[in-house]
């Protein structure tokens, strides 16, 4: 089965907001979904309209292929967005594996389609600058599974249950594999401002390697440190929530996209 490019699979609208004045792109972690962001979603409703990302390979949209890389799977969302007719201004949130396809994005959207992104959030990862030295994706299933407990952020029960770890491992492995061999070749700096979010204890984006995001903006760049691990921000959601939110009051009311002509 192909790769849908059907807006309604690549996108959940779990509170519509259409009067609100910002929009928010949440772009998930490696073997994350998109009700991940549901609980923001329902924070930040009715100010700021949350789109959460579903990624094919889970979920409703398990019959369609994992993809492999942050560069296609970028490319297909700018499918999925350069046609919206939408003209609120977009800012972009991704953890882990999301940040780097949120940059990703966020460049092929400034320079193939002239629309700046209002603000790149990027939470639990390095800067594209420092390459991912690891190879979670290589490891035997074991080990994959061992790995996923050290980090959190995926339900020990589906790790626990053999039917469901069969369903979640090849997911896993598919994102993983993205991440880790990720490195930016079309777009390295970009315009828009980016916001820098991590855990004073995440082993994977440890407070240098973030702050060298700075390298990646000619705009504004601010860094937040959170108490927590890798899914600090499901242990701090309420901090996190009122950061991105005080972030976005910024992004200037009335402000549009811009599209070249």
């Amino acid at each position: 089965m192909q790769i849908s490019t059907d807006r309604d699979l690549w996108i959940r609208r779990f509170h519509p907001a259409p009067d609100a004045p910002v929009r928010l792109l949440c772009l998930p972690h490696a073997g994350g979904s998109a009700p991940f962001f549901h609980p923001v979603s329902r924070a930040l409703a009715p100010k700021v309209e949350v789109l959460a990302v579903q990624y094919p390979g889970r979920q409703d949209r398990r019959g369609e292929p994992c993809v492999e890389s942050i560069a296609t799977l970028a490319d297909l969302m700018l499918q999925v967005l350069v046609d919206d007719s939408d003209r609120r201004p977009l800012a972009l949130f991704g953890h882990s594996m999301g940040a780097s396809l949120a940059f990703e994005l966020a460049g092929l959207l400034e320079h193939e389609a002239s629309i700046e992104s209002a603000v790149l959030f990027v939470s639990g990862r390095q800067a594209p600058s420092r390459p991912d030295p690891n190879s979670i994706h290589l490891l035997d299933d074991e080990e994959l599974i061992a790995e996923m407990q050290r980090l959190g952020g995926t339900d020990a029960r589906i790790l626990a249950d053999p039917e469901m770890r069969e369903l979640v491992l090849p997911t896993l492995r598919a994102d993983f594999r993205a991440a880790e061999t990720y490195r930016p070749t079309r777009n390295e700096v970009l315009a828009c401002p980016i916001s820098a979010l991590t855990g004073d204890a995440d082993p994977r984006a440890r407070e240098p390697e973030v702050q060298a995001w700075r390298e990646h903006t000619t705009g504004d760049f601010d860094l937040r440190i959170f108490p927590g691990g890798h899914f600090y921000l499901a242990e701090q959601a309420p901090e996190v929530i009122r950061h991105v939110a005080d972030r976005l009051d910024r992004v200037p009311a009335g402000s549009k996209r811009e599209r070249s002509k």
